[in-house]
């Protein structure tokens, strides 16, 4: 029995875990159990302590922390990149009656702010605001200590927007908690891209288009995108990361069928070659054995 580390129920990671574990486990792969912490910091300190083995997140949070930089002030040298899962589209939204559409008309409203358990956010919303031309310092930060009860904010009243990614089933209960939600559009062109990457080197923008489970996306649009990775621990044992890829990839359709965020699970587009990160050795192994080349990172 092993553990990965996840966000709160509810999230986006907590859901994609507890699917990938629950079909792992049909396989006959290693039985996965889902251990919930407060947030990204939290799961990455868990992983590299060797207190879990596993733990979905942004390939850049995975990067931060893996070198002690942007939230994290120390380095965390344990944790291997094991493969690429899904690209994960995220992105600020609003009641659907509030006549907001783009980000940049959230100047002056409300916005969540502080995510002391889940500080990705913070360069994530960051990143957000000024690609579309406005910054934290032209909003109303409302300190929220992480994504569940920033969405919650919406539904009380206390914030006018939050964050989540396409697909989270939080996003569908707000929706249903205050009549419709709408993710907000933001720029994608150059400009924009650059300013992303100030602060963090693998963001991009990919077009995401409306879907039954994508709630609050109304029409096809560029949202701001990372990979979503699975990380272990260097402690967890060559065979048994080997053994979780085999049932993972061989699972693909059962995994896409029971969540459909999953579809774009694919043993050829898993071997990215991300910047100043080591992928685990029983992750190595399984890509050669299975024909695999690494590619570039987008």
């Amino acid at each position: 029995m092993v553990s990965v580390a996840t966000p709160p129920a509810g999230s986006v990671w907590n859901t994609m875990a507890s699917v990938i574990a629950a079909e792992v486990r049909k396989a006959g792969g290693p039985r996965l159990v889902v251990q919930p912490y407060g947030g990204n910091a939290q799961m990455m300190q868990a992983v590299n302590d060797a207190l879990a083995e596993y733990s979905l997140n942004d390939i850049n949070d995975m990067i931060t922390a893996l070198t002690g930089t942007g939230e994290y002030s120390a380095p965390m040298p344990n944790l291997r990149v094991v493969a690429r899962v899904n690209p994960f589209p995220v992105g600020l939204f609003v009641r659907a009656d509030s006549g907001m559409t783009r980000v940049s008309d959230l100047a002056g409203k409300r916005v969540p702010a502080g995510w002391e358990q889940f500080p990705l956010n913070r360069p994530l919303v960051s990143a957000l605001l000024e690609a579309d031309g406005i910054s934290y310092d032209e909003v109303v930060g409302v300190p929220m200590p992480e994504l569940i009860r920033a969405a919650d904010a919406l539904v009380s009243g206390m914030t006018d927007a939050a964050f989540f990614a396409v697909g989270g089933p939080k996003v569908a209960e707000v929706a249903a908690s205050v009549g419709g939600v709408r993710y907000l559009e933001v720029a994608s062109d150059e400009a924009a891209l650059a300013a992303v990457r100030k602060h963090r080197p693998t963001y991009y923008f990919s077009e995401v288009t409306p879907a039954p489970v994508r709630v609050g996306i109304e029409k096809p649009m560029m949202m701001l995108t990372w990979d979503n990775v699975l990380v272990a621990g260097a402690h967890v044992p060559d065979e048994q990361v080997k053994a979780l890829l085999t049932a993972i990839f061989d699972s693909r359709d059962a995994i896409m069928a029971a969540y459909p965020p999953l579809a774009a699970l694919n043993v050829e587009t898993a071997y990215v070659d991300y910047p100043g990160v080591e992928y685990h050795p029983g992750a190595v192994a399984f890509f050669g054995e299975r024909g695999v080349a690494r590619i570039p990172a987008n």
